[in-house]
């Protein structure tokens, strides 16, 4: 598989979010402010790329030249866990508002699901080392485009008056839904 179609799969067809439906927690809390949503998904982008570099290489030079691939959900959550707390460090140093805004949701990039499933989809897929970066990096700017135009949305949506039964989580719901319903569209982009 070429590097184009993989972007293209990664940021639109198998959009991880509006496709694969991981990383919701973060896509409906983090999705209130545009610099909130692009801050999130920077770090989701860093740890995504991140995480995926080390866990190709703990997967290709540890757990399979012993014959333990069976340990990779482990041994990726840990790796995952320890790159988390390293931007969560980096962050509260470089940019205090921008951890403030991230609250709760900057830890739980290491229960993200999708950062563990993109690292297992990459070794599951057999990609090498420069396929599996490139599908994170894909799948993590896929995921902050899918947050950015539901916190684009989301600003947009208090400009308007919506029905008392449909405020809050009722109409982000149906947004989401319709945003996903949106990016089915690009499936025929790809053969």
């Amino acid at each position: 598989m070429d590097y184009i179609n993989i972007i293209i799969l990664a940021l639109f067809v198998n959009n991880v979010v509006l496709a694969q439906f991981l990383g919701i927690c973060p896509f409906l809390g983090v999705s209130n402010k545009i610099p909130t949503a692009l801050g999130m998904g920077a770090a989701v982008v860093f740890v995504m790329a991140l995480a995926n570099l080390a866990t190709y290489f703990v997967y290709s030079y540890v757990l399979v030249p012993l014959q333990i691939e069976f340990m990779q959900t482990i041994s990726f959550i840990l790796v995952i866990a320890a790159l988390v707390q390293m931007v969560e460090i980096i962050l509260k140093k470089m940019s205090p508002p921008l951890y403030q805004a991230l609250g709760i949701y900057l830890p739980l990039i290491t229960t993200n699901c999708a950062v563990l499933g993109i690292a297992l989809l990459a070794i599951t897929k057999e990609y090498d080392l420069i396929h599996s970066v490139i599908y994170a990096s894909m799948t993590a700017i896929g995921f902050t485009l899918a947050m950015v135009i539901m916190a684009g949305i989301r600003e947009q949506l208090q400009l308007v008056t919506i029905p008392k039964g449909m405020r809050g989580v009722p109409i982000v719901l149906v947004t989401a839904g319709l945003l996903a319903m949106a990016f089915m569209g690009f499936s025929g982009m790809v053969k």
